[in-house]
């Protein structure tokens, strides 16, 4: 069914209503469908709107729900039970019709976006707007800023060092503004300035019921969905960021949804970010940066050359590696793999130490050698000759530290997705995966030890993720003139990536993938839809083989569909009716 068009169902025929009744979109799961009910007398008119929430009685259980129509007109015959409660405000009218278009195009529940789109608690009342300050602080003269929201949509390509602040403060000259931040933290702060600056800025979802009353919006991933009275602009920060994409289903981009929001309300929008998108390339025309400018908002980058390294005697951390490490300041090394081990082969025979059905390579876990996907174990012996004693051709950040804190001296701080929340101790030297860019402040070096096994991923969109990571570390060090040093340690200098980042020049990805993409007809030339879970084979044999819909696999358990536009693959989906159990569709899927 579409999520877009669900079915209307009644009450039990009796005694015609002559009430008032409304159309409510009950905030169940198993249920996509619309229900029509009448506002009794006791509940004071004036409460209910499309967007209030609700309490209903359904199916002997009481639910909540969303009014999404008002004053309808049931069929004759029906008597209609009554709303049994007023929750308070919800979304406004404009974001429902923009969740319903959001669920059909990522193949989702409109339920599952409007409880994205609505309080955290409970709003019974609205409080008295806010008077902006009369002398709201201007930025600075720019040439790449001056104009930006001017009308339509629009990519700023600003350099990691240039702080975007002079964005926001464009965005809010022009009226009420919504700022989608790529993190809450960051949202924060901007929101903190806005305010110093004598603007009226609200933080959503924690100051939810102010947004609604007016003023600029700020917030993370969600406040696209957010109330804003009298939208002037759209901006969107670091849109080429994965955490714009939400995890669970549907899979919508706040990207995505922000250009449509401003579509819809015929108001500009800008994406901004030191590396854009070829998504957000598509989606408008790009400005960028005097080639001075750019290249001082980028750090220094050295790039150690491992060609001629013995790869099973090298290690981690080369000779030429090692004064970076012991320089002045904070030092950042990023492995993006946990554990100790990623890769083992026995020191006697040398053998690749694999699972028994030799598919799977075994890691070493406490003392035991574990195939991390089908959990097999067994003893850490070689099972071709017995040998006990094993070597490291690929280490975890566990081991890393472990040998970094020999070689240094002194304390390494681990880091990784684990810690995220928690305050890191004091050190000069960290290491971790990608969190480390995340958890650590600023740095003097930021050393990234195996950048090949980014450039090597098994995903289309490799080359950008690879680059989002320098992006992230660029950041910590800051421009040029901070003089800190991003390290990377490579088997392919000659990467496009890699080039990107000594000449400053991200636009040189965006061609390159740009030309790969469009010649295989990978997004966004093309659209994709990953299926997978235990309901996935019922829910492939009820797609069958739909016009200009290709369905490939299964690999994994997982089923790949491909489509030439979002149009054709969305409208595929909808066609089939949700089946029983566990299964997820995953609409442009970041990591294939």
């Amino acid at each position: 069914m579409n999520a877009g068009e669900q079915e209307r169902e009644m009450m039990p025929a009796g005694k015609p209503s002559s009430h008032r009744v409304v159309r409510v979109l009950p905030d169940v799961p198993a249920i996509d469908k619309l229900f029509d009910y009448v506002v009794p007398d006791r509940i004071d008119p004036d409460t209910v709107t499309v967007g209030t929430m609700v309490r209903i009685e359904l199916h002997g259980r009481r639910v909540g729900g969303w009014v999404v129509a008002d004053r309808v007109e049931p069929p004759p015959g029906v008597e209609l039970k009554p709303v049994a409660k007023v929750t308070g405000y919800g979304p406004t009218p404009d974001v429902i019709d923009l969740a319903r278009w959001a669920a059909h195009r990522w193949y989702g529940r409109v339920a599952t976006l409007l409880t994205t789109a609505s309080p955290p608690r409970a709003v019974v009342g609205l409080p008295t707007p806010e008077v902006a300050s009369s002398m709201v602080a201007q930025g600075l003269p720019d040439e790449l800023i001056d104009g930006a929201f001017d009308g339509g949509t629009r990519v700023i390509q600003l350099p990691p060092g240039d702080d975007v602040y002079g964005l926001c403060l464009a965005a809010v000259a022009r009226g009420n503004a919504l700022i989608v931040a790529p993190s809450v933290a960051e949202a924060r702060h901007l929101r903190l300035r806005l305010r110093r600056s004598g603007v009226a800025a609200s933080l959503v979802p924690d100051e939810w019921a102010r947004a609604a009353v007016g003023g600029t919006v700020i917030g993370a991933r969600a406040s696209v969905f957010a109330p804003v009275d009298d939208l002037a602009a759209v901006l969107v920060i670091d849109e080429h960021d994965e955490v714009h994409q939400e995890e669970r289903m549907p899979t919508w981009n706040a990207r995505d949804v922000a250009v449509e929001r401003a579509r819809r309300a015929g108001v500009p929008c800008v994406l901004v970010s030191p590396a854009p998108s070829l998504e957000a390339r598509e989606h408008g025309s790009v400005a960028g940066p005097s080639r001075r400018r750019e290249r001082d908002g980028w750090p220094l980058v050295e790039v150690i050359d491992r060609r001629a390294d013995d790869p099973t005697r090298g290690g981690l951390f080369p000779e030429k590696l090692v004064p970076w490490l012991r320089r002045e300041g904070r030092v950042v090394c990023v492995l993006n793999r946990t554990g100790r081990s990623r890769l083992l082969a026995c020191a006697r025979c040398g053998e690749l130490v694999r699972s028994s059905d030799g598919r799977e390579p075994m890691v070493m876990v406490d003392q035991d050698l574990v195939a991390p996907r089908s959990g097999e174990s067994r003893p850490s012996v070689c099972a071709e000759c017995g040998a006990t004693a094993l070597k490291n051709l690929r280490l975890g950040i566990t081991r890393a530290r472990e040998e970094l804190e020999a070689l240094l001296g002194e304390q390494v701080v681990e880091v990784s997705g684990a810690t995220a929340g928690s305050d890191l101790p004091e050190a000069r030297v960290y290491i971790g995966t990608e969190a480390v860019l995340h958890q650590v402040p600023d740095a003097a070096v930021v050393a990234f030890l195996d950048f090949d096994q980014e450039l090597l991923a098994p995903r289309y969109r490799a080359g950008e993720q690879a680059l989002g990571l320098i992006v992230r570390a660029a950041r910590l060090l800051g421009g040029r003139q901070q003089g800190g040093r991003l390290v990377v340690l490579t088997r392919q200098p000659r990467h496009v990536v890699i080039q990107a980042a000594l000449h400053a020049d991200p636009s040189r990805v965006a061609a390159s993938e740009a030309e790969t993409r469009r010649l295989l007809g990978l997004p966004p030339f093309g659209v994709m839809a990953q299926v997978s879970g235990a309901s996935g084979p019922s829910f492939i044999e009820a797609l069958g083989s739909p016009l200009g819909v290709e369905v490939q696999g299964p690999s994994d358990d997982a089923w790949l569909l491909r489509a030439p536009d979002h149009a054709t693959l969305a409208d595929a989906l909808a066609a089939v009716r949700r089946p029983s159990g566990r299964f997820r569709v995953e609409v442009d899927p970041l990591r294939v």
